[in-house]
């Protein structure tokens, strides 16, 4: 064996050091219009109106959307929430989950590329670079120049324009769950709490790095959403597409070229598809992981078929059977609506009307009834005493007047404070009571008995029966 031979089996030996993870290499997404694009500004702007805006409005002398969490009142426009009402929190969460399954059978990954935070941000994230740095080519020549004091200002007005709009983010996320007024004039006098000032600063600083340096590192490594889509997808779901067998064999050429003629498809391999991609990828090499759904491709590619005089839609939301059988659009819309999104939505609807029925006819006091640990009877007292304590809740935010009684037990006395008893809107009160009867009234061991707490003084009559047990001694 000849010393060549040997090097090369040494070399081949020897083990080769792999990086688990691609270095990231940075995306300079290019600005793209269409009508995919006003949907997703669209969404920008809906989103954020509520998002900012709805903590700085009032309903009876209060701020409309309040989480308060020292007081464990979650304030809903005209509802109260207590923790006792958590049920509605899994309805709600139910209700998110079949609409994300929903929407994903149907149309793909449409939270993501419209609605999702990560995207929201990033998009109004890339919007303030745009403007200051320039669009992509400008950003691409800024970023290899030398550092210079051009350079040096639009960094800085940018990093400052990227956390102005982070920390406003994190001071209304704080706002939801302490009132946004009374914190602003924290703000201003700089007088926050500890706990304040923690989740504005963590907030925005998770606002700033996400949208502003991670940007597609999030969907692509972070995002678990990324990984299970597929199992929601079928052949009929509406994907992001490239048509091939339109698009093939790609190739640049002139505007007046005969290109079918030279054996070319429509695509004229203008990278603008990559070039407008949030996440950099190239939708020619079909539907990926990394992609968002965001359409942006779509609008650039057809703004290059309208410049050439193609028709539009070489990339559009299609499905995998209508690009295979050829389908029309009318026969692929009759196959978007499958006996599997049929069943997502009745039982979407269904929740959804019962959860709002619930709501809807959801009583506004809620009682319960602890008996104190005590003494129940001297040997030689011929009365059995129990003491309860009665936690009267009013949901609503009017001041009701209850009234207590006491049955199940024939000469049973209740004695509590003077009755009738007044509770604040959305308040909570303790209402210690005595029970008492003679033992001869009375079974050893548990006696069943009903509560009764009845509202006074309002159109609403509302009479709320609790069931507890008072215990008598058993016979020496």
């Amino acid at each position: 064996m000849s010393a060549s031979a040997d090097s090369r089996g040494a070399a081949a030996s020897e083990p080769v050091e792999q990086s688990l993870y691609e270095v990231r290499q940075k995306i300079y997404p290019r600005a793209v219009t269409g009508v995919f694009a006003l949907w997703r500004w669209a969404a920008v702007w809906a989103t954020q109106l509520v998002f900012y805006g709805v903590p700085w409005l009032s309903w009876n002398d209060r701020q409309a959307v309040l989480f308060d969490l020292v007081h464990r009142k979650f304030y809903i426009f005209g509802l109260v929430f207590w923790p006792q009402d958590i049920v509605y929190l899994t309805v709600l969460l139910i209700i998110s989950a079949y609409s994300l399954f929903l929407f994903t059978a149907v149309g793909g990954r449409l939270w993501c590329g419209y609605a999702c935070p990560q995207t929201v941000y990033t998009e109004m994230f890339m919007w303030i670079e745009r403007m200051i740095e320039g669009d992509r080519m400008k950003r691409i020549k800024l970023d290899k120049g030398s550092l210079s004091g051009r350079k040096f200002g639009l960094k800085a007005a940018k990093h400052g324009a990227w956390i102005a709009l982070a920390l406003w983010t994190g001071f209304t996320f704080v706002g939801y769950f302490t009132p946004i007024t009374a914190l602003a004039g924290k703000v201003m006098s700089w007088s926050m709490g500890p706990w304040e000032t923690f989740w504005i600063f963590f907030y925005g600083f998770a606002t700033y790095g996400n949208a502003g340096w991670m940007r597609e590192q999030v969907c692509k490594y972070m995002c678990p959403y990324a990984r299970f889509q597929s199992v929601m997808f079928d052949h009929d779901t509406l994907i992001i597409t490239y048509d091939q067998a339109r698009g093939e064999p790609r190739g640049s050429r002139s505007k007046s070229a005969d290109y079918k003629a030279k054996g070319l498809g429509d695509c004229v391999d203008c990278g603008i598809c990559v070039q407008v991609c949030p996440t950099g990828i190239d939708i020619r090499q079909g539907l990926q992981y990394e992609c968002i759904g965001c359409a942006a491709c779509i609008d650039g590619c057809n703004q290059v078929m309208g410049k050439m005089g193609y028709p539009e839609g070489l990339i559009r939301y299609s499905s995998e059977h209508a690009l295979e059988q050829k389908l029309d659009f009318a026969t692929m819309l009759r196959r978007v609506f499958r006996p599997r999104i049929l069943v997502y939505t009745v039982v979407l609807w269904a929740i959804i009307i019962a959860a709002a029925l619930t709501l809807g006819n959801r009583v506004p006091v809620k009682v319960d009834v602890i008996r104190d640990r005590i003494a129940m009877a001297a040997p030689d007292d011929p009365l059995v005493q129990n003491v309860y304590r009665l936690a009267i809740m009013n949901t609503s935010e009017q001041p009701r007047q209850f009234r207590i009684s006491v049955a199940g037990l024939d000469g049973l006395e209740l004695e509590s404070e003077t009755q009738p008893i007044t509770i604040d809107g959305a308040s909570q009160r303790v209402i210690p009571v005595r029970l008492r009867i003679a033992k001869q009234q009375t079974v050893p061991g548990a006696n069943p008995i009903v509560f009764t707490v009845k509202t006074v003084g309002t159109d609403e009559a509302i009479v709320i029966d609790e069931r507890a047990t008072l215990i008598a001694p058993k016979a020496q």
